[in-house]
């Protein structure tokens, strides 16, 4: 068992962005919950340059719980960075996170809590039942897909932003600074004992998710791009694929000239081998620029969050 310096404790992580009428009740749940789990605790909310009064709404509701902690980010960084934050400033030993719309009851909490003590490290909590748009589910498998190279097939089917871990995982990413971050993935890089449980998902009360099939898309090409090689894998036995391909043209023609003693006709067959050979490496150009790109912004030192305010 690892042995922490960090107190015995709970500390509940919530990216906050456009939740000004949720936060009130979010919080009132939670002051039912957490005296039940644990003597000391903690809720950070990091408001991750919401558009509404969510910030004054927390600074209102601040003096009522001194348990609450609070960080107001310069601007919208995103909800992995954002949790990252709060993950860095956690002072309890467990860590919980969990979304800003209510669609993750306070009271499923214990469930995490009771498979996190079976000897894992991390317990996500995923739904009974998916209550997403088709697109939204696609969306989410795609990044699910994209897991799959970190965690294994039986994890990455069962991630959720409702997850318990424990909270010296993060010295496995505490020298982290890009700007791309997949909270999933700098898991994997402290442990893979990973489990889950399912838990009731409350349908959202006000409002929608914020989460768009093109963001689920962009971000499971980031997790790939940023901290993976699969796609240049990928390239380069597509460009395998294709050489093979090209030889095997190649043999056809000259057996077909020795045989026959002709050329085979057919420009259209000639343009459309040409197409494709040209088709390919402009998606190993378009890969390796991707990396390239990486690159660039980590020279930037670009930070991957800027606090602005903190209560």
């Amino acid at each position: 068992m690892y042995n922490s310096n960090t107190p015995h404790g709970l500390s509940i992580i919530i990216p906050v962005y456009n939740s000004a009428e949720i936060i009130p009740a979010l919080i009132q749940q939670l002051a039912e919950v957490l005296p039940q789990l644990s003597a000391d605790y903690e809720v950070i909310l990091v408001n991750d340059g919401s558009r509404d009064a969510s910030w004054e709404t927390i600074v209102g509701i601040k003096q009522g719980f001194q348990w609450l902690r609070a960080f107001n980010l310069m601007r919208n960084f995103g909800q992995h960075n954002a949790l990252l934050c709060g993950i860095r400033s956690a002072r309890y030993d467990t860590i919980v996170t969990m979304d800003d719309d209510l669609q993750h009851p306070p009271e499923q909490i214990p469930l995490l809590l009771e498979e996190l003590k079976k000897g894992f490290d991390v317990v996500y909590g995923p739904p009974l039942q998916e209550q997403h748009s088709l697109w939204r589910d696609t969306a989410s498998l795609i990044t699910k897909l994209a897991l799959q190279n970190f965690m294994g097939a039986a994890s990455a089917r069962s991630i959720s932003a409702f997850r318990a871990f424990r909270t010296h995982l993060r010295e496995a990413f505490a020298q982290y600074s890009g700007s791309f971050i997949s909270i999933d993935v700098l898991l994997t890089w402290g442990t893979n004992r990973f489990s889950a449980v399912r838990v009731q998902h409350n349908p959202r009360p006000i409002g929608q998710s914020n989460y768009t099939f093109y963001k689920l898309v962009t971000h499971a090409v980031n997790m790939l791009t940023g901290f993976s090689a699969l796609p240049l894998q990928i390239a380069s036995l597509t460009g395998f694929a294709f050489t093979a391909f090209g030889m095997l043209i190649l043999a056809y023609v000259i057996i077909n000239y020795l045989i026959r003693g002709g050329a085979v006709p057919g420009f259209a067959f000639l343009a459309s081998i040409i197409t494709i050979f040209s088709g390919s490496q402009l998606f190993a150009l378009g890969v390796i620029g991707e990396y390239l790109a990486r690159i660039h912004f980590r020279m930037m030192d670009k930070p991957s969050y800027v606090v602005y305010e903190q209560v």
